[in-house]
């Protein structure tokens, strides 16, 4: 833990951020005005080669300020508050989460780069997670294409919000969107951040949105929370139809953000229409990985394919990258599917057995040894069948364990002693039979190792710098939980394809 805190405290000292200064061959254009359908003003950067040209575009927009750039030696806060798993590398043009202007403008690319509406430079009133950012985006979009640097092809690219942008867009269907880089967001704002199995989320809303310009935001998202604890119309509303979304997707859905994205981002790829999509997954930090070496291959090859029309074996490259982790540090293998979950899937039922214990403070623990290798990877489930005197917040958490010490992953806002998986369930009084949604994970584990299943009343750790700031949850309430028998279903892929 020692070594852990030291190493939270140099990222926060010296971040592993690089930052570069972009080339004089390349040129800059701020506050291009773009007016939408009711009138509004957004306006954005555009980043390009000097050489006249028509290039394709590749477009974000969010609320995080497209001049809010970093410089050498000073990169943007955030990353010092969220540790990196390694290096991150971006031109000083390169704002939060966003694609970086030099390394695509240098490919033969234009990059845009939008205020997000009620944000920064551009007009109106916002109101996050809504229809109408879909639509500024499609007016954005079709703008973009008929500009005269344009080809007439536009890709969307960016993390977190920004990917949470994209779905709105795509499932709008602009004539002129070509392809989509979605890195990872979430689907579905109540089922995967503010109430995951409507257990409220205490932590990252009030402090993502308290970051937020807010002087033009038209309503406070955490009230907005503590309004509407079940699913409503309110939190329909905020759902994108993914069902709608048709254009070329390359998706990525890592293990490591259980906290935020994951989920929605494997959603998403399930039930997108689109013939061409791809699932990069991964579980190392988010940033890291989106400006990784390899990842960048994936989209320039992705993008090269769709927006340039490159004859590039794209369309035949296999749908899924796995990455199966064997420690938070260690990659056990890393290999092409042709589905998710794996079509070598096989489901183990695990029989617990009975227990009993009061929360918030007690915990209720079983364990499994794993007689030989098993790489679980997929979705999990929890079948339990308990009995509750009151209303109760349950978290069901999967740890790996291997010469008795706990081994820890990568976990969501730059954590690094994560579960290997977990999942949330708020509890009615009395006996029902209950099933827990465990989210997706790819673990190996080495004959010899276990695997402890822990049922608790809180959250897993603190809200501190050292534990997983800025995460948080409600805490249930006092109570005592029986549990009558519990099943836990792992996803054991078969050896033979696992070595294959």
């Amino acid at each position: 833990m020692l070594f852990y805190a030291l190493e939270r405290l140099r990222g926060l000292l010296f971040p592993q951020v690089e930052i570069s200064l972009p080339p004089d061959h390349l040129m800059a254009e701020t506050d291009l005005e773009v007016r939408v359908r009711d009138g509004t003003i957004l306006r954005a950067n555009l980043y390009r080669p000097r050489a006249e040209g028509r290039y394709p575009v590749i477009l974000s927009l969010h609320p995080y300020g497209k001049d809010i750039l970093p410089r050498p030696g000073r990169p943007i806060l955030t990353y010092r508050l969220m540790r990196q798993t390694g290096p991150v590398r971006h031109s000083s043009w390169t704002g939060w989460e966003a694609p970086d202007p030099v390394y695509w403008a240098e490919r033969g690319y234009a990059v845009l780069n939008c205020d997000l509406r009620g944000f920064y430079r551009s007009e109106g009133q916002a109101v996050m997670l809504s229809e109408q950012e879909g639509l500024d985006y499609y007016d954005l979009i079709e703008w973009a294409a008929a500009q005269p640097w344009c080809n007439g092809k536009v890709g969307l690219s960016g993390v977190s919000y920004l990917c949470i942008t994209q779905w709105r867009a795509a499932a709008l269907r602009p004539p002129s969107l070509a392809a989509i880089c979605a890195w990872e967001g979430f689907t579905s704002a109540y089922h995967d951040l503010a109430y995951p199995g409507g257990v409220r989320e205490d932590g990252f809303i009030p402090f993502w949105f308290g970051k937020l310009d807010r002087r033009r935001v038209v309503e406070n998202l955490r009230q907005a929370q503590l309004e509407h604890p079940r699913f409503d119309d309110y939190w329909a509303s905020r759902q994108p139809k993914l069902e709608d979304i048709q254009v070329p997707a390359l998706i990525c859905a890592s293990f490591s953000d259980h906290n935020l994205h994951s989920h929605g981002s494997f959603e998403a790829f399930r039930r997108i229409s689109s013939t061409n999509k791809w699932l990069y997954t991964h579980r190392d930090g988010k940033w890291a990985a989106y400006y990784s070496e390899d990842a960048l291959k994936w989209q320039t090859r992705f993008f090269d394919c769709f927006l340039k029309g490159l004859d590039n074996g794209m369309k035949e490259v296999p749908p899924v990258r796995l990455e199966v982790r064997r420690t938070r540090s260690q990659v056990h293998q890393l290999r092409a599917e042709s589905q998710w979950p794996p079509a070598s899937l096989r489901e183990q039922v695990l029989s617990l057995g009975a227990a009993r214990t009061h929360f918030p403070k007690g915990k209720v623990s079983f364990e499994h040894r794993f007689e030989s290798d098993t790489e679980l990877t997929g979705p999990m489930n929890l079948r339990l069948d308990l009995e509750t005197d009151s209303e109760l917040r349950l978290f069901a958490g999967l740890r790996k364990f291997s010469q008795g010490k706990e081994v820890t992953f990568e976990g969501s806002y730059g954590f690094g002693r994560d579960l290997v998986t977990r999942g949330y369930r708020r509890l009615g009084p009395g006996r029902d039979l209950v099933e827990v949604e465990l989210l997706p994970s790819s673990t190996y584990f080495q004959a010899g190792d276990s695997i402890r299943l822990d049922l608790q009343g809180r959250y897993f750790f603190s809200r501190t710098p050292w534990g997983q700031f800025p995460a948080a949850y409600e805490v249930s309430p006092p109570g005592h939980l029986t549990v009558h028998s519990a099943e836990l279903c792992l996803p054991v892929i078969l050896q033979e394809t696992s070595d294959s």
